[in-house]
């Protein structure tokens, strides 16, 4: 079943990109007692991503913080290796990079999809949600294909 607005994240575990290496997290801590603007995507360095969905959180990390957005985070089913190098070749310094290898947060938000005719495997459908403690606020997800409702323009309108 697919998460909702007003739904609680489930509880996983996410691996959080960080100077010292990965570091594994529970979901319930990552987002208690602030608010988060989550974006999921297929893959790190794949072309949609990298040209258009990640730069533009990049150019508005600012924005979207200045109206009370306490942490932007971006996941994806790659291992935390990836996900560092992706973050970096981005200059997505203000961006936590969120490694989910095995598609537990995917699945566990009933957001992923079988990417194997692309040779992805288990990957995540693009959206984008706001999280407030821990509760969803607002979730935008992309019809397959498309990059519309998940961008950092859309979810700036919507704050």
């Amino acid at each position: 079943m697919t998460i909702s607005v007003g739904d609680r994240i489930p509880s996983t575990t996410i691996t959080k990109v960080t100077e010292n290496g990965p570091d594994q997290v529970s979901s319930d801590e990552f987002f208690k007692g602030r608010k988060v603007a989550l974006v999921a995507v297929p893959g790190a360095f794949t072309p949609t991503c990298s040209a258009r969905h990640l730069p533009g959180f990049v150019d508005k990390a600012s924005e979207i913080k200045a109206k009370g957005v306490d942490e932007i985070a971006f996941t994806s089913v790659n291992d935390p290796f990836v996900m560092g190098a992706w973050g970096k070749a981005s200059d997505a310094g203000d961006i936590t990079m969120l490694a989910d290898g095995n598609a537990e947060f995917a699945k566990a938000v009933g957001l992923s999809f079988d990417g194997s005719q692309f040779g992805m495997g288990e990957r995540s459908q693009r959206y984008s949600m706001i999280v407030n403690d821990g509760v969803v606020e607002q979730l935008n997800v992309e019809a397959p294909g498309e990059f519309n409702v998940s961008s950092a323009e859309h979810m700036l309108g919507g704050l």
